[in-house]
């Protein structure tokens, strides 16, 4: 489809969930959500809004992490929310429980189930960061003791490999990562759920009446995706790993992992800038990030849009706060 050119451009933003959407405003937040019987129903979501109540959070670079520990408390809250309420109505088939499960129950009641639930979150967040940080520093050394030209100190070319080198282990990484997400049927339907929240935006930015056939035709790759800011992030990390003068395997992955803050806040910053201008230099900077939307994004149903208008309608401003260009 042809690109239309844009009239406004919003501050509105969304997050795709279980069988629904969650549309963000300037005023309000609200779920909307596909229940087992058909019908569509809204449920206001409360963010945690550190930013709106103290001004410090809202300077360049801190806002970033502000925005995105928000994000990320206020999304997984409404992504629980939105699965409970997809499955109302539905008949629950319950398993017997083994003795070993009685055992523990008897035992530790509901004590050893948090206890669980803590240490399975320590573990998903300890193998992260040993994924994430510590195994592409690792490959590299394999791989540059193998390859010595990796090692010229010449013009700082060491670092240029090494920071270039761990940067694309991790992009593939994640790239990996959602590729096997598509292959979840639910995780792919929450994709096409993505799908919708975008195309509906762009239906509003256009200035158009948010109607099914109108937002059928938008495109679904959005600049200011978060899809698009987890990219910037990996690219941003590289080019901070240029100036980070450690070639330690656990030392440098440490530094590196201190500094997400600040690849958070550049991230962040770029992430607005390309979703507040439209020219070369921004379509160049979200290109990687619009690329891996083809990914993450797939084309939804009629009845995903008009989940994602439901929710889109609820949070628009009457007085245009939401306008930002």
């Amino acid at each position: 489809m042809k690109k239309q050119k844009t009239k406004l451009i919003t501050s509105i933003g969304g997050q795709a969930l279980m069988e629904g959407i969650m549309m963000r405003g300037p005023q309000k937040c609200t779920m909307g959500v596909r229940k087992s019987d058909g019908s569509i129903e809204l449920e206001e979501v409360h963010p945690l809004n550190w930013a709106k109540k103290h001004k410090i959070l809202r300077l360049p670079l801190v806002r970033g992490v502000v925005n995105m520990i928000d994000s990320l408390v206020t999304g997984e809250k409404a992504l629980m929310r939105s699965a409970d309420k997809a499955l109302e109505g539905e008949e629950e088939t319950e398993e017997e429980p083994s003795k070993f499960d009685l055992w523990l129950e008897k035992h530790f009641g509901d004590k050893i189930i948090n206890a669980i639930m803590v240490l399975s979150t320590v573990i998903a967040v300890i193998f992260c960061i040993a994924v994430f940080y510590f195994a592409p520093t690792w490959l590299y050394n394999i791989t540059a003791d193998a390859l010595p030209f990796m090692k010229e100190p010449v013009l700082g070319m060491e670092r240029f490999w090494q920071s270039a080198f761990e940067g694309v282990i991790r992009i593939v990484l994640f790239l990996a990562y959602m590729c096997l997400c598509t292959l979840n049927k639910d995780v792919k339907r929450v994709f096409q759920y993505h799908g919708a929240e975008h195309k509906t935006i762009f239906c509003y930015e256009y200035g158009l009446d948010l109607t099914v056939e109108n937002v059928k035709k938008q495109i679904r790759f959005h600049p200011r995706c978060g899809t698009s800011f987890m990219v910037l992030m990996l690219i941003v990390g590289i080019i901070i790993g240029l100036f980070i003068p450690i070639n330690h395997p656990v030392i440098r992955p440490l530094v590196k992992f201190c500094l997400l803050p600040l690849t958070v806040g550049i991230g962040y910053e770029l992430i607005k800038i390309c979703g507040r201008h439209d020219n070369v230099v921004t379509r160049i900077i979200a290109a990687p990030g619009v690329w891996m939307q083809h990914i993450t994004t797939k084309e939804p149903d009629d009845k995903m849009i008009e989940v994602a208008i439901a929710a889109m309608k609820d949070v628009i401003p009457e007085n245009s706060e939401d306008r930002i260009g």
